[in-house]
């Protein structure tokens, strides 16, 4: 007959281990996580357009990391917000406010609120509307980035300069 095993009680170190790992990633996870941006949304944001956009904003733009948010129709980046995007912005009339056209989506520029600008798409309904922080990223970035997504609204027309109107006789 073999000689019973002497039994010891399991080493607690390794178990202490193995719950401060779990610990740390935990508390990991919370930190990192955020409060959404908060939002109203856009009067047309159920319209499936705005959906068609929202499904395809990027990750990223303008080197800042998407945020949640917490309406139908948006969308934000960086963190404090920099970038704010809604969908469902009622479409702009004519304007004499700058408009410049970023792969094929005019884009009305308004700097009244300098250094934070509103760009809104001209020519696609529902309009589309983005505030951005110039002091933290470019405008021009910001819509370059996101003129892809916007694209997915059909555009019913664009942006013309007064030398392009007929003459009146």
């Amino acid at each position: 007959m073999s000689a019973p095993r002497s039994r010891r009680a399991p080493s607690t170190l390794p178990r202490l281990v193995a719950a401060a790992s779990v610990a740390v990633a935990a508390l990991a996870a919370l930190t990192a996580c955020s409060q959404p941006v908060p939002f109203d949304p856009a009067p047309d944001a159920a319209d499936p357009d705005c959906a068609a956009v929202v499904v395809r904003l990027p990750d990223e733009v303008a080197g800042q990391a998407e945020r949640e948010t917490n309406a139908q129709g948006t969308g934000a980046w960086g963190s404090p917000a920099s970038v704010l995007l809604r969908c469902g912005v009622e479409p702009p009339g004519p304007t004499t406010l700058r408009c410049v056209s970023v792969d094929d989506v005019d884009w009305i520029i308004d700097e009244s609120d300098a250094p934070r600008y509103r760009f809104t798409t001209y020519g696609r309904t529902p309009a589309v509307e983005v505030v951005v922080d110039n002091d933290v990223v470019a405008g021009t970035t910001v819509i370059s980035d996101l003129s892809p997504a916007v694209a997915a609204i059909p555009a019913e027309g664009g942006c013309t300069d007064l030398e392009e109107l007929p003459a009146e006789e």
